[in-house]
């Protein structure tokens, strides 16, 4: 079938929907392994000054995740949707579908690539700076020096506390907004991927 004297049903055009969807994996589970290795490393360094801290800050290794999640969902919705030739040997993929899944496999793909680029950044600053606010600036190190504890009277442990309690409710705020990046663009490509023409003999 042609249109305007382009053929709008080729053989070729499913190559565009599997890079479509074999790029939204990719990208996606690039990101998520990109956010993980940062905030962990930040979680590791952190947890070595203030262990008891290391739980509470492994949210931004869990989010981190959730970008190749967002990803398995946009390739399996292309993949699903790329249809093989009929019985009389016809094509019944358009180019069409090919152009529009690989946009929204570029579209989450990217966004999930950029979210996880800002989560590992943003994680791997916040865990530390976390440590550091609750351990007063402290090292481990310094109670086996002989350091029992006697500024705590003058710092007060309540208040390090505090304001390390503050410090992280800002690092989720920001590692939220950065998560949105992601659901953006997986809003985006799952409004792309249900753009269909039909291939007709």
């Amino acid at each position: 079938m042609t249109f305007q004297g382009e053929e709008t049903c080729p053989s070729w055009a499913t190559v565009f929907g599997y890079l479509g969807a074999s790029g939204c994996m990719i990208l996606s589970s690039w990101g998520a392994a990109w956010g993980t290795w940062r905030a962990g490393m930040g979680v590791c360094q952190m947890g070595v000054d203030h262990p008891k801290g290391v739980i509470k800050n492994i949210v931004p290794i869990v989010m981190a995740g959730v970008l190749g999640i967002y990803g398995l969902i946009v390739s399996v919705i292309i993949t699903q949707a790329i249809t093989s030739p009929g019985g009389t040997g016809y094509n019944t993929y358009s180019v069409y579908n090919g152009y529009t899944h690989l946009a929204a496999g570029l579209c989450c793909g990217l966004s999930c690539l950029a979210a996880g680029g800002t989560i590992g950044v943003i994680g791997d600053a916040g865990v530390k700076a976390f440590g550091l606010k609750a351990e007063r600036g402290r090292k481990w190190f310094w109670n086996e020096a002989g350091d029992d504890g006697a500024g705590d009277s003058e710092f007060g442990a309540a208040s390090a506390a505090e304001a390390a309690n503050k410090l992280y409710v800002g690092m989720l705020i920001m590692l939220i907004f950065s998560e949105a990046l992601a659901l953006y663009g997986l809003i985006v490509a799952l409004i792309l991927s249900q753009h269909n023409y039909a291939c007709t003999v």
